[in-house]
């Protein structure tokens, strides 16, 4: 499996001004398997530590965090030695050590030479209140993009016709695109879905995998919440497939249960984004920089799920469904499952998505993005309709130097109107820097 996270870590191990890296992201997203990986093959000796599961070793933060007190009591506890210049220190579910997430601060103050990565989950890290802010660097992981998911289903051909930005052969492929395409709307990108699928190809052994890790995060919410809370963010949560089956996807406080209003579950609300299994794109009603403040973030947003297989899994779709062209459970999901799609590949190339619309009128744009010093907007088609009513308003309204529709058509542009393929919407900055 390749992550293109990994070479965000190779350029972390060179740089001179390399702090301690605290790798985050959701539950299992792949962080353990990236720096077991990146140390096997990076450093000549690493030096695994999980707090979860080895509560001895928390006992050497519960004093002295003081490096040099760390380093001698890892050396004695594991029996090796740790050269600053060849061996990974790896803290892995930091978040159960306070005192291990704080030393990361006197590593980067008093002993810089080592190398020291910490994983944790976004949840447990942000719930301690003395986090080490500018000391460390941060590398957020995500899901498997579409790319990704390529090269670890032995598809790398696809991929690579992808990064050379092959269009002619892409066109002559398409159709074998757009069901690779289809099949990753199903899988998704959790890498425990992504391995069962290339060793078996069985999607409903993908599913079950996808029920687990479902069942792990609603786990979370008894672990981790009051019990005034549980009900509430279990409400969110199962909103979530109702609400982007709609045409108009922004979130109602009211549609999950009558008389609701937004202050009552806003801390649920909150524990939410913070774990990041769930994603909020607020609204913006201009085209005014910077979008963050300009958006509507408390009335007026959308919610996504982590992954797509997942929120496939959640929304109980037969994994026979998508490849019947004429079943009409898959068709009232087709559009939501295309936008979740687009929104975890524009998150996983750096953007962060916001939607358009109008406080009044049917015009609602799916996404804009910031890109260099312009707001570009998205819309956002399932099939290969080319008809963008939305996108005609806005570009109407605010007359945008450059504008995408991602649909299964090839690739083009015209007078600053981008068709870009579904699975090249990763791609994005490339294709607009490039042009």
């Amino acid at each position: 499996m390749k992550r293109s996270a990994y070479k965000k870590l190779l350029a972390w191990k060179t740089s001179p001004e390399r702090k301690p890296l605290l790798l985050q992201g959701a539950r299992q997203v792949g962080k353990t398997w990236l720096m077991h990986e990146f140390g096997k093959n990076e450093y000549k000796n690493v030096v695994y530590v999980n707090f979860e599961e080895t509560r001895a070793v928390s006992a050497y933060f519960d004093g002295d965090i003081n490096p040099k007190h760390i380093i001698t009591s890892l050396e004695t506890h594991y029996d090796t030695k740790i050269n600053p210049n060849d061996t990974l220190i790896v803290f892995d579910e930091v978040q159960e050590s306070e005192r291990a997430l704080n030393s990361l601060k006197y590593f980067n103050e008093n002993a810089p030479q080592y190398h020291v990565i910490a994983a944790g989950s976004f949840l447990g890290v942000a719930m301690h209140g003395s986090f080490p802010v500018g000391k460390v660097d941060r590398i957020t992981l995500y899901p498997l993009s579409f790319n990704e998911f390529l090269q670890g289903t032995g598809n790398e051909r696809y991929y690579e016709h992808i990064k050379k930005k092959d269009f002619e052969l892409i066109r002559i492929m398409a159709k074998d695109y757009e069901k690779l395409l289809k099949t990753y709307f199903l899988v998704g990108g959790m890498p425990k879905a992504v391995d069962l699928y290339a060793t078996r190809e069985d999607m409903r052994e993908v599913r079950a995998v996808q029920k687990v890790i479902l069942e792990d995060y609603k786990d979370d919410f008894s672990k981790h919440l009051s019990p005034l809370n549980i009900p509430k963010v279990e409400m969110i949560w199962n909103s979530i497939p109702v609400h982007l089956a709609k045409e108009k996807k922004k979130f109602l406080y009211k549609e999950i249960k009558t008389g609701a209003r937004s202050y009552a579950y806003e801390d649920a609300m909150n524990w939410l984004f913070n774990t990041r299994i769930v994603y909020k794109v607020s609204r913006v009603t201009d085209n005014k920089l910077p979008l963050a403040s300009h958006a509507d973030a408390h009335e007026a947003f959308k919610l996504y799920m982590l992954d797509v297989g997942l929120f496939a899994a959640k929304a109980e779709l037969d994994v026979t469904d998508l490849y019947k062209s004429n079943n009409a459970v898959f068709s009232n999901f087709n559009g939501a499952l295309t936008e979740q799609f687009v929104l975890q590949e524009l998150i996983s190339a750096g953007f962060t998505p916001y939607y358009w619309g109008r406080e009044k009128g049917a015009a609602e744009l799916d996404f804009v993005i910031q890109w260099r010093n312009e707001v570009l907007p998205i819309e956002v088609k399932s099939g290969i309709r080319k008809k963008s009513k939305s996108l005609n308003v806005y570009r109407g309204l605010y007359h945008p130097a450059h504008a995408i529709r991602t649909t299964f058509n090839n690739y083009g542009k015209n007078e600053g109107l981008y068709s870009i393929p579904l699975y090249m919407i990763g791609k994005t900055e490339e294709l607009l820097t490039e042009s």
